[in-house]
């Protein structure tokens, strides 16, 4: 936090929370995104077609960059891999 890294290129996904994400989210913090989603998917066995699961991820999602509460799902032995 407080560091200027690369930012996003484009909107992740279309909205306002897509829109959100690329303004306040660097490329280094959507890859640790995209780590905690695979790990959510697969220890959830979410299906992407299935619009709960879906909207389950949007709520992790914001809670992981923008939360103000107890911050996303951990889970259990895992940690994110170190930049670099």
């Amino acid at each position: 936090m407080g560091r200027e890294l690369p930012g996003l290129t484009r909107p992740p996904f279309p909205g306002a929370l897509g829109q959100r994400v690329f303004e306040h989210v660097s490329q280094q913090g959507w890859a640790l995104w995209q780590q905690q989603q695979t790990l959510l998917i697969n220890h959830h066995g979410l299906s992407l077609f299935d619009r709960r699961a879906q909207a389950f991820l949007m709520q992790q999602l914001e809670e992981f960059f923008f939360g103000q509460g107890q911050g996303p799902e951990a889970i259990e032995g895992w940690a994110p891999e170190p930049p670099g």
